[in-house]
């Protein structure tokens, strides 16, 4: 089974941040699949099963905190008898610019801390991950102030639409693979 993970952080107060646009893009392929989303505290997670592209999957968004999801995403995978290969992860990537997508099939966490927490815990970085870009207003700027500020409403509605190109790369990498995906997303100016 092929485990799709959005990270984010829980909570009300993190729901429109940059931080979070995983965690939306798992609940739009869930809104897309009519899969409702159930707090799962074996996995620390609100996780659900779908069928994306025709095929099986567990819908999950860790609630461990962005710098810990390593533990949510290694849970589910032991449950699931899942390899690293069975996992696409979605997170938001400060060094991209707003509305870019980049689809990789493996690498490193570039500094990124849930995604380098996921790395640590599942001992190894090769599985997919689509990398939403949610930019920098300055390069002087605090990237965790960045990163945990609220989008404003036209702002949203713009991420809204970077959300949704995201949920269609997650869907051709589990109908296609990897490389299809990195072939029709990346480079993509979504807005």
């Amino acid at each position: 089974m092929t485990i799709i993970v959005g990270l984010g952080n829980p909570g009300r107060r993190y729901e429109r941040t940059p931080h979070n646009v995983g965690f939306a893009t798992v609940d739009a392929l869930a809104e897309r699949a009519g899969c409702r989303m159930r707090r799962s505290l074996r996995f620390r997670a609100r996780s659900g099963k779908a069928v994306v592209a025709g095929d099986p999957v567990l819908l999950v968004k860790p609630e461990t905190f962005m710098n810990k999801s390593g533990h949510a995403v290694v849970a589910a995978m032991r449950y699931f008898k899942a390899q690293r290969t069975d996992l696409v992860l979605v997170l938001d990537d400060a060094d991209l610019p707003v509305g870019r997508i980049r689809v990789r099939a493996k690498g490193g966490s570039g500094g990124h801390r849930g995604l380098a927490s996921v790395i640590e815990q599942v001992g190894g970085d090769d599985f997919a991950r689509v990398r939403i870009g949610v930019g920098r207003r300055n390069q002087d700027e605090n990237l965790v102030s960045h990163v945990l500020r609220s989008y404003g409403t036209e702002e949203w509605a713009k991420m809204e639409q970077v959300v949704k190109h995201a949920a269609d790369a997650v869907e051709r990498i589990i109908g296609s693979g990897a490389e299809a995906a990195m072939n029709a997303f990346n480079g993509l100016e979504v807005i």
